[in-house]
This record gives structure tokens, C-alpha cells and sequence, in this order.
């Protein structure tokens, strides 16, 4: 999975309220202003003329990205980070603004029907996919389809509440197993980028070659490495779409990319909090992207030694989660103990701050489990090398657990499978969020270690969530007692989050705010 800017004023209106359920969430803009706000650097310097002369040419964005998509097929690699890579070549029914609202997208207007287990998606007329197929409700039903059924999908556990499509013209309707205004938050960049049907009868040509109906497309593909992509003149929105081409790199080495900022090798970066000061100081404006990332240290409390809970709990007072900004974030991170920044509307302050740091009680609680020091023995199963699990090492060895960290290289096949006994985890959230609660706490979550094992009450409080629309007024508190059910759950210890770190040429104008996405609309680039 995973987690990862100007306004919209150049797109239509947001139907009236009875076409789209829409969420309380404007609180998230006031609440993280201090983290939205551009920190720029004090001096233009060189990198002021790398973004639009150069090699690449008037208009064009040479982004340079750690997350370069292994696939390009959205079913395949739609969920993780390599979302905002996809969002270059394809468009979604809906996305998000701002304040994290569902508005339009493919889809023009929505509406439920009374009882809220259907939702009509009503498209733009006139879209195409750039083969020229017609981008229809028999495309939409394709997606939905492919995304429940395809074997290697990434996004089957995120649609189980839809369960069939009917396509009438440009209308999709979508049948759902259960009352759930949640679908339009859900259906947005992240969940569900629609392809081509006619490509994705392949999808594994269409994983090399990709088909969308978004801002850009595809010119050349060198498959892990580079991406060259020219403006859809066909897209919906081509006419706030200002940049003629894009660039698009896997990264080098971190330590390398500022310098090819600087001198216009690169334009467009996502950086580590390591880098940011470099980069300021380069003359590069460097902004924080919001968005809902968020670490944790996974326990499967079906296996020795979590089946005992006053051990999971040790745990919990063992963690440091101070350390974890101190060291790995340098000053753009926070300590979290959940999966939503403070703020945001699923956000509980009730339960901020339960399990503080306090490795006299992990002691104790250890002790009363039966366990002395060295006792419990742990390896702490990763994908590569984490600076996080050297932190998680050192602070249980305080608190007599020995951990060996392990690199298995295949590591996502047995922590899906729900093998693994200890691990860690960080992801950047969905747009719904009770479907970020579900991924996490859910007894089929993906990111639940303990399948299929789920907090008492969550179920109740998740569904009691998906029948609420997302404008009743009684919306936020809903949705926070839904986020402490599942903050009960023994399986997963918060530690911090991290937010989405950019740095830009200054020819390059500002991006829309918009949480964990990268949106072009409106975009400019000097030269232009």
C-alpha cells in the first residue's frame, strides 16, 4: 500500500448536496495550516532557470520520483504510493479537493437513492480513452470488474461493497451489499483510475502500456526507469492542464537529486526530510504536501508471544514514538498513535496519547506475563533495510526483548498472508476514511496483521460509519468512535507520521493542496 497544493477555481461547480454526499472536513484545512504553507528558500540561485528552458524544452516537467510505478496498470499498483505517478495517464470518477470532499471528475454529479445502497455515477458526454474508445458506463462497469476479479489486484478488499455495475449509456450504477455513502470518497485517484477496456483485455500489455483518459499520455515507457508522456488534448480538463510534457524518472540516489535540481537535470522531486534543508538552501522551494501517512509496528496476536495481551500492551509502553520524529523526520514529522493527522475529521482526541511512553510499566507488565528479561526473542521481519527498525530494536532491548531484524526481500508474500509474527508497516491512508479504518482494523484488512481478528465494536462502529452520509451533521462524532473501536485493536502500534516532502524549480507555480495527491490542474511552468 503505502502514504503521500492553489484552488480549483477553474472547474465547475460542486453539484447541489443532494448529488453528492460530501464529508465535514474542512476542519483539516485550518487545523494543518502550519504544515501546508510553503517554506521556501531564501534565494532563487540557479535553480530559478531550470524549469522551463533546458533540455527538456519550454513546458516541460522533469519530476524525478522515488515511487516510479513497477506497474501501470491502476488494479495492479492503483493502491499504493505509485497512485500519484498513474493519476499522469489516468482519471478517476471522482477526487479530492482540498479539504479532502469528493468533487467531480470523470464522473459530472452522482446521487444515492433513498435508501442509500445504490449510487448513480452520471458521466462527462463526449470522453474518450486515448485509443478513442468511448469512456462510458460499460467502461466504468470494466474497471469495477476487473478491480474485484483480476488475481494480482490490489484493489479487490477496497470494492467489497459494491457488488455489480449496471451501464446505461453515460449513467453507472452502482448495486452496493450494504448502505455505504462512503463510494465517492472511495472512487476517487487512488481506488479506482480507469483504464481502456480495449487495453485492459490484456492487462498485462497494459501494465507496459498504459491506456487512460487522464491529463497526459504515454510517448515512451523504459520499463523501472523512465516515462516520457506528452498533454491529452483530448482530457476532460485539457484546458487547465499548461504543461506540454512530462519527464518522468525514477529516482537516483537521495543524495543526488538535489544536485540535479539545482542544475536542471530535474525539476520536480519528492525528498526525504534529509534533504529538505539542502534543498531550501539550493534555492528550491521545498513544501510539505499533506496528506495521511502514518508508521506502525504490526503484531500478529495469533502467534506466541502477542497471544498474551499483557505483552502487546508492554509493547505499547515500550515505544518512544519521540524518537522515531527526532531521528528520522528533522523537524517535519509528529508523533501519532493513529492513522489520521490532528485535525482531520476521523481524528479522536479522545484517544490521543492512551499508551504513553513508560518502559517501567512495559517491565512490570512483561514480568506479570511470566517473561524475564531476554526471555522473549523476536525477529522483526522487513522488506530492506529501515533506519525505524533499529529504532524498535533498541527500545525494546530496554525493556528485556532481544529483536533480530531479518531482510526478506519477498517480505509482502507472508505479511499478506498473515504469517509473519512482527513487522512494520507505513501507509498513506485512503480517502475514505473508513475505509483507511477497515484496511487497518478490519478482520480481512490488509494491513491487519491479526486477521482475522478485529477490536470488539469496530464492526458495529465501521458500518454505523458507511450509513451515514458524509454531510449529516452528526457525521465527525460517527466517524471518531468508529477510529477509537479501532484504535483497541492489539495488531497495530502507531508510532509517527511523516508528510509528503516536494522540492521544486521555482518555475514551477504553486500545486493545489490537495491531501496526498499531486494535482496538475492550473500548474505553469516559466517558458511556457
Amino acid at each position: 500500500m503505502s502514504t503521500h497544493l492553489m484552488p480549483h477555481s477553474s472547474r465547475p461547480d460542486v453539484p447541489p448536496a443532494r448529488h453528492i454526499a460530501r464529508p465535514r472536513l474542512a476542519i483539516l484545512a485550518t487545523a494543518l495550516v502550519a504544515v501546508l504553507t510553503p517554506a521556501l528558500g531564501a534565494c532563487a540561485g540557479g535553480a530559478a532557470s531550470a524549469g522551463g528552458g533546458g533540455a527538456g524544452g519550454n513546458g516541460t516537467l522533469k519530476w524525478t520520483s522515488s515511487y516510479f510505478p513497477a506497474h501501470w496498470d491502476p488494479v495492479v499498483s492503483g493502491s499504493g504510493a505509485q497512485f500519484r505517478e498513474l493519476a499522469l495517464v489516468y482519471a478517476s470518477l471522482t477526487r479530492t479537493d482540498e479539504t479532502g470532499n469528493a468533487v467531480p471528475d470523470l464522473a459530472e454529479s452522482w446521487e444515492y437513492n433513498e435508501k442509500g445502497d445504490q449510487v448513480t455515477f452520471h458521466l462527462r458526454p463526449g470522453l474518450k480513452f486515448t485509443d478513442g474508445v468511448p469512456l462510458d458506463a460499460t467502461a466504468v462497469k470494466d474497471a469495477v470488474e476487473r478491480a474485484k476479479k483480476q488475481k494480482n489486484s490490489a484493489l479487490f478488499g477496497d470494492l467489497t461493497s459494491i457488488q455489480s455495475v449496471d451501464a446505461n449509456g453515460l449513467d453507472a450504477v452502482l448495486h452496493l451489499t450494504q448502505v455505504d455513502y462512503q463510494i465517492p470518497q472511495l472512487l476517487g485517484q487512488r481506488v479506482l483510475q480507469i483504464a481502456s477496456p480495449k487495453a485492459a483485455a490484456t492487462p498485462e500489455k497494459l501494465d507496459q502500456n498504459p491506456v487512460g483518459a487522464g491529463p497526459f499520455t504515454i510517448t515512451q515507457l523504459v520499463p523501472g526507469t523512465k516515462a516520457v508522456l506528452k498533454k491529452n488534448p483530448a482530457y476532460w480538463d485539457a484546458k487547465n492542464i499548461h504543461i506540454d510534457n512530462v519527464e518522468l524518472t525514477s529516482a537516483p540516489d537521495a543524495s543526488t537529486v538535489v544536485n540535479g535540481l539545482q542544475t536542471g537535470v530535474y525539476n520536480f522531486a519528492d525528498i526525504k526530510p534529509s534533504q529538505a534543508d539542502a534543498a531550501e538552501k539550493a534555492g528550491l522551494d521545498v513544501f510539505v504536501q499533506p496528506g495521511f501517512n502514518a508508521s506502525n509496528i504490526s503484531l500478529n496476536i495469533n502467534k506466541a508471544p502477542f497471544d498474551n495481551d499483557k505483552v502487546v500492551d508492554a509493547v505499547r509502553y515500550a515505544v518512544n514514538r519521540q524518537e522515531f520524529v527526532d531521528k528520522l523526520t528533522f523537524g517535519h514529522g509528529s508523533v501519532t498513535n493513529q492513522p489520521f493527522p490532528k485535525g482531520y475529521v476521523a481524528y479522536d482526541p479522545e484517544s490521543e496519547n492512551t499508551h504513553p511512553y513508560d518502559p517501567a510499566k512495559a517491565r512490570q507488565l512483561l514480568a506479570e506475563a511470566g517473561h524475564k528479561p531476554g526471555d522473549i526473542k523476536l525477529n522483526l521481519v522487513i522488506p530492506n533495510e529501515d533506519p525505524q527498525a533499529e529504532i524498535v530494536q533498541s527500545q525494546l532491548a530496554k525493556v528485556g526483548v532481544t529483536v533480530t531484524i531479518k531482510i526478506d526481500k519477498n517480505w509482502s508474500n507472508p505479511f499478506f498472508a498473515k504469517d509473519l509474527t512482527f513487522s512494520l508497516y507505513g501507509t498513506t491512508g485512503r480517502d475514505s476514511a473508513a475505509q483507511t479504518l477497515t484496511a487497518h482494523f478490519g478482520p480481512n484488512g490488509p494491513l491487519n496483521l491479526s486477521s482475522p481478528y478485529e477490536p470488539n465494536g469496530f464492526e458495529a462502529a465501521i458500518a454505523k460509519v458507511r450509513q451515514t452520509p458524509l454531510d449529516a451533521p452528526d457525521y465527525p462524532k460517527v466517524l471518531r468512535a468508529a477510529t477509537r473501536a479501532g484504535l483497541q485493536s492489539k495488531a497495530l502500534v502507531f508510532t509517527y507520521s511523516s508528510p509528503n516532502l516536494i522540492a521544486k524549480s521555482k518555475s514551477i507555480s504553486a500545486l493545489p493542496k490537495n491531501p496526498a495527491h499531486i494535482d496538475w490542474t492550473g500548474v505553469t511552468i516559466s517558458g511556457n
